[in-house]
């Protein structure tokens, strides 16, 4: 696969006045009415993260598997567009006709911009309706052209492993030229599934594990407990920074974070002298409880969690179990449960929510250091006994704060 270099640069010189989007994959494989709903979607999103970075967009051709954009920034686009969840990749593009003697002139002009001195390269192309000539025709006739050109570079072909690539994707009527391919997002059009609440704390995994679920196509309800006294508004500043990251893959939804007041709660805990080695579990059956009120306020259908089975004492699987009773209504989804932490750091660094993320906060001074390692199911009942849990509830849900991002 083609590769965008670390320095574009040389491709900024290049006047690209196309875009060529891929997408397929699972798309391709659903029938015909999702299949079109998916791909409106899909351009539907498309559009809105052009129209947020203001890259104007002049037309836009759909063929099956390929949306082509004509916009004078193509380079850009590319980079911009590799955030839409369903798109596979991207390439800048010249566009041309499907004249056999017009694609071997514009890829040798693009030649002439892009291959270096003693480079090797390869000529691919896709073909796609009736022409006088075959994909194979083409490969040879601009390999050779482009050889003939430009003796001087001393230019070699390699099949096999090319230092460089030229592509040729020709559609009926219309080619198109391109020498870049920028990975895309991948996955399904954002908003073609249900939305989610997402519990979304300052740290790595809550934010890999809401990445993952939009990946899929579920628009996210951020939520994030605001623990103050019992930990600093550093804290909560650290969540929304990370929010702003995580919705950059969400350019057209909402971008809001639900931030509900928590400190009282941790509060009411210790004023009824509970066993401080419940107050964690405790405070984590109210944070479900309160998502579960927020998932009935929005229309959410459940709720998504970073939590994983790497930490042996606070994330085991009886804990999680635990957890979950609390619920009565929506199911919590764990998308990261099998990775290891290497893996969800390497993807936190790629959605680039993993420097805001480690930034130093006060660290939580309400759970024990040490918490052990299983709570009693009756332990817990007991305690929750104790407390109003349907009023602290209804109180933390009314005096929670929308910020918009």
């Amino acid at each position: 696969m083609l590769t965008p270099p670390t320095d574009c640069k040389e491709y900024e010189s290049v006047n690209f006045d196309s875009v060529i989007v891929r997408y397929g994959g699972e798309m391709g494989i659903k029938r015909t009415w999702t299949r079109r709903t998916y791909e409106r979607r899909l351009l539907d999103n498309i559009k809105s993260m052009l129209k947020h970075y203001k890259i104007s967009c002049d037309k836009v051709i759909r063929k099956h598997g390929r949306l082509f954009l004509k916009t004078p920034s193509a380079v850009e686009a590319s980079f911009k567009l590799a955030k839409v969840f369903g798109v596979t990749s991207l390439s800048p593009a010249l566009e041309t006709t499907s004249k056999l003697s017009d694609v071997v002139d514009k890829s040798v002009f693009l030649a002439d911009l892009t291959l270096r001195r003693e480079e090797s390269f390869a000529v691919r192309c896709r073909r796609v309706g009736r022409h006088p000539y075959t994909s194979t025709d083409v490969c040879v006739k601009v390999g050779r052209q482009i050889l003939n050109a430009f003796p001087e570079r001393h230019l070699k072909v390699n099949l096999k492993n090319p230092d460089a690539t030229l592509g040729i994707e020709i559609r009926d009527e219309k080619a198109f030229v391109y020498s870049m391919i920028v990975d895309g997002a991948n996955g399904l059009p954002l908003g073609t599934q249900p939305k989610i609440v997402g519990l979304l704390s300052g740290g790595i995994d809550s934010s890999v594990a809401c990445w993952l679920v939009m990946k899929r196509g579920c628009p996210i309800v951020a939520v994030h407990f605001d623990n103050a006294p019992f930990t600093d508004k550093n804290a909560t500043k650290q969540t929304l920074n990370v929010a702003r990251k995580l919705f950059n893959w969400a350019i057209g939804f909402p971008q809001k974070v639900y931030v509900v007041p928590n400190g009282l709660n941790i509060k009411e805990f210790k004023e009824k002298k509970l066993s401080e080695h419940l107050t964690c579990i405790l405070c984590k059956r109210m944070m479900y409880r309160i998502a579960e009120q927020i998932a009935d306020m929005v229309g959410a259908e459940a709720i998504v969690t970073g939590e994983a089975m790497e930490k042996p004492v606070s994330q085991t699987l009886r804990k999680l179990r635990l957890l979950d009773s609390a619920l009565t209504k929506y199911p919590v989804h764990r998308p990261l449960l099998g990775f290891e932490k290497s893996e969800r750091e390497q993807i936190a660094r790629r959605i680039s929510t993993y420097e805001a993320s480690i930034q130093k906060v006060k660290e939580y001074t309400a759970a024990l250091r040490k918490p052990v390692n299983v709570a009693k199911p009756q332990e817990v009942a007991e305690a929750e006994e104790a407390l109003n849990i349907k009023k602290m509830v209804e109180r933390s849900v009314k005096s929670l704060n929308i910020v918009d991002l």
